[in-house]
Order: structure tokens, then C-alpha cells, then sequence
């Protein structure tokens, strides 16, 4: 890292979550998963406090939809914290507009981390950083796939299609770290092609890079079905 770059942190929370959104306060309409609450707190805050502990980190954008009611409370207190309401229609929609509206540098050091993702351990994040500041590239968390994988061959009911070698195969996780300008080039160059990118490192991959694979944790796995609030209330209450 030289001296005059920074890291800084971006929570895309635009989205609804409706696999596993909770009700609406009121009941007008429902609650978007990342404000529901597990161990007494939105979701949302313990992603972003996860990241707050890394002391290098030097603030945390929290990208959310424009009209959005729940985010100040969610986030009331917390230092080194920006909240912008600048959320598209996709994921790298909402990553690209915080890119351009939070005034970082070209050799910034940028690390998109999932609002569904509160588990992140200290000492992974720590992980991350430590591998990445010295990559030419950069990186992400993920984990080896250790189940066997069964691509779908048929529809109702679904049936195996075949299996899948699941060697040299990892399942990826988030924060995913790269330089804001090449970040801003890949997201930049799959929206022109229409490229399908599900994630950061997959906009950086369809450049011709590598991303480094940083050993990730399995308490940081992603809440998406409403069963996922209970498991993650356990991680949480050991820390």
C-alpha cells in the first residue's frame, strides 16, 4: 500500500432479500433482510461493525436504495460510516455508483462486502488485507467446495444432470478487495458487454486477471434463507 492510499469499504445494500425478508414494522411492505434482526441488532449493523474492526480500514459506504427509511437507524452511532443513497438495479449497478460517489482514488484499495455476511471474523478480514495490499491483482475470500456438486439435468421434479469434479473448485465469499480503478474498468467493461457478473472478482476475471483466493471462514456464510437467521444468531453469540 503506499502511503497515500487508502482503504475503504462498500456494503451494497440496495436490495430487497426476499428469500428471506421479514415484515415491515408498519406491514406495508416487507422488511429487507439486511434490517432484520439477529442477537438484537439489523443484520446490516453487524456486517458493518465486522468491518469497522479492522483499524486500517479507513471508512465503510453503506450503498442503499434512494427513499430508503431503515439504514440511519440500523447504522445510528456507528463512526467512519457513510450512508449513500445511490442503489441501482443490480448489484454492480449499486457497486459502480458508490464507486463514483465516494471519492476514491484510482490506487485506493476498495473491499465489497456483502450486507448478508455479519460472521466475518476479525482475524479473516485481517487475512484478506494482509494477502491482498501486496498482490498486483488482488483478491477474495472463499472457501474449497467440499460437498459434491450436482449440475440439474431435468425440470419437474429436478434430476441430476451430471456430476461435478469438485477439485479446485471454492466457493466464493466477500469482502472481495481490488485497486477503485480497476475495479471501476471491470465493472465498467461487463456492463458494456452485458457480461452476467455476479461479483466483483468475476468483473476483474472477464479482463483477463487472476484474483488471489484468500481462505475464508464458514461463519461467514451468506444469510439468504429465512432459516440462515437462526444459525447465524449462534455464530454470532461466540464472539
Amino acid at each position: 500500500m503506499t502511503p497515500s492510499s487508502r482503504l475503504i469499504a462498500i456494503v451494497p445494500a440496495a436490495g430487497v432479500g426476499s428469500r428471506a425478508a421479514g415484515p415491515s414494522p408498519d406491514g406495508s411492505a416487507p422488511l429487507p433482510k439486511q434490517y432484520r434482526k439477529i442477537a438484537g441488532q439489523p443484520m446490516l449493523r453487524h456486517a458493518v461493525r465486522a468491518l469497522l474492526a479492522e483499524e486500517r480500514i479507513d471508512r465503510v459506504v453503506v450503498a442503499v436504495a434512494p427513499g430508503d427509511r431503515e439504514a440511519e437507524s440500523a447504522l445510528d452511532g456507528l463512526a467512519r460510516v457513510a450512508c449513500l443513497p445511490c442503489g441501482g438495479a443490480t448489484r454492480a449497478q449499486t457497486v459502480t455508483n458508490a464507486l463514483a460517489r465516494c471519492e476514491a482514488q484510482a490506487d485506493d484499495w476498495i473491499l465489497v462486502h456483502d450486507a448478508a455476511r455479519p460472521g466475518l471474523p476479525a482475524i479473516t478480514l485481517r487475512a484478506l488485507i494482509d494477502a491482498c495490499l501486496h498482490d498486483e491483482v488482488g483478491g477474495l475470500l472463499a472457501l474449497p467446495v467440499a460437498d459434491t456438486i450436482k449440475a440439474q439435468g431435468g425440470d419437474d421434479p429436478p434430476r441430476v444432470g451430471r456430476t461435478v469434479a469438485r477439485d479446485g473448485l471454492w466457493q466464493a465469499q466477500t469482502p472481495q478487495m481490488f485497486r477503485a480503478g480497476l475495479l471501476r474498468k471491470a465493472l465498467a467493461h461487463a456492463e458494456i458487454r452485458q457480461l452476467p457478473v455476479t461479483d466483483e472478482a468475476s468483473a476483474v476475471e472477464a479482463l483477463g486477471l487472476a484474483p488471489c483466493l484468500v481462505p475464508g471462514t464458514l461463519s461467514n456464510f451468506k444469510v439468504t434463507w429465512p432459516e440462515d437467521f437462526a444459525l447465524m444468531e449462534k455464530f454470532l453469540d461466540r464472539t
